[in-house]
């Protein structure tokens, strides 16, 4: 069992928060598929993250007209993540660290903050929020034990995370970008893998 995480305490070896998992070839379908996921939350009662390279056909100004929030820019070509598959109708913040505080955040890391309220995205569209950030719509969970069995069948590989993949590099070059940090090309791991 994992033990309890927190960001002064986090034991090396059992908590993956601040960490990158990065779907095998045998995660073939769905959100998971060729995905990158950043772990915000892992302790004894499972883990919580949010997909950081499946963009939705969705733009941030899309949520900003459904939440009637008037943008002071163009964020028509701001991409809105999928999360992950549970609480797909709730939006989800990533960002880097900013001088305001939100209604709800969860401090992952002492860079990186996860905020569920709307106060950010109005000063995000006002131009008063942190300048990195993604916005994604639901989370991906795990029950407890969950992660740990799905690490044993070898459907992840693990990294620690790299703040610049995900608010600096493009949707679609973050899984080769996190496995280059690694040393690995995604396209040549079998999907047979099995353990050493």
């Amino acid at each position: 069992m994992p033990g309890r995480c927190s960001v002064n305490t986090a034991r090396s070896g059992d908590c993956l928060r601040d960490h990158f998992l990065l779907a095998m070839p045998a995660l073939s379908e769905g959100i998971f598929s060729q995905s990158v996921t950043y772990i915000c939350e892992h302790g004894e009662s499972g883990a919580m993250g949010i997909v950081i390279n499946q963009p939705l056909e969705l733009s941030v100004e899309e949520i900003f007209e459904h939440l009637k929030i008037p943008p002071h820019g163009d964020f028509s070509k701001s991409p809105v993540m999928a999360g992950g598959p549970v609480q797909i109708d709730h939006g989800f913040v990533l960002h880097r660290r900013c001088p305001r505080s939100w209604d709800a955040s969860l401090k992952v890391t002492d860079e990186i903050t996860l905020t569920t309220s709307c106060d950010i995205l109005r000063a995000i569209a006002s131009d008063e929020g942190p300048r990195e950030h993604l916005i994604a719509l639901g989370y991906a969970g795990w029950a407890a034990g969950q992660l740990e069995q799905e690490l044993a069948q070898n459907s992840w590989l693990t990294m620690p995370a790299n703040g610049d993949i995900i608010f600096n590099t493009p949707p679609h070059q973050r899984l080769g970008a996190a496995a280059a940090l690694l040393g690995i090309d995604m396209n040549l791991i079998s999907a047979a893998a099995g353990h050493a």
